[in-house]
């Protein structure tokens, strides 16, 4: 498992590679759905920080207090946080949802993580934030995405 930050840096390299810039609520949204389709592919988490329910959407509070001095503009610079060895298996899963998601906006990729039935969904109540969204939730849900 890793540290949030360090995926997010990863998702920041995947965009300057691809001569583009991510917001933090892309960025936020990037590390949880990538996160996602580790459990739900592997059954294994990528991340090991806490993913918690939050008006809008999962939050990864550690990732979220890195980047939200960025507001709504791009994170432009990598986080300090201590480089780690990505699997091959992990490194193409970030690839892949780069590749799938990274040009959806921040609002974007909230909608999808609000849509009936999500993880975010099953454990949101509103006017309250910090509930946490368990990896059993989201490994089931990227699942059952993965067969459909």
């Amino acid at each position: 498992m890793h540290d949030a930050r360090y995926i997010a840096n990863r998702f920041i390299e995947l965009a300057r590679q691809d001569g583009n810039v991510l917001t933090p609520m892309q960025l936020l949204k990037l590390v949880y759905i990538a996160h996602g389709w580790m459990l739900g592919l592997y059954g294994v988490p990528l991340i090991r920080d806490r993913v918690e329910a939050w008006k809008f959407g999962p939050v990864i509070p550690k990732l979220y207090h890195a980047v939200k001095h960025c507001k709504d503009g791009p994170v432009i610079q990598t986080l300090n946080v201590v480089e780690e060895e990505l699997v091959p298996a992990e490194e193409t899963l970030l690839q892949e949802v780069y590749e799938i998601y990274g040009d959806i906006s921040g609002v974007g990729l909230s909608n999808l993580t609000h849509q009936a039935g999500t993880p975010w969904d099953r454990v949101y109540v509103e006017g309250i934030s910090n509930i946490p969204i368990s990896n059993d939730i989201v490994q089931e849900h990227y699942h059952a995405l993965s067969e459909a």
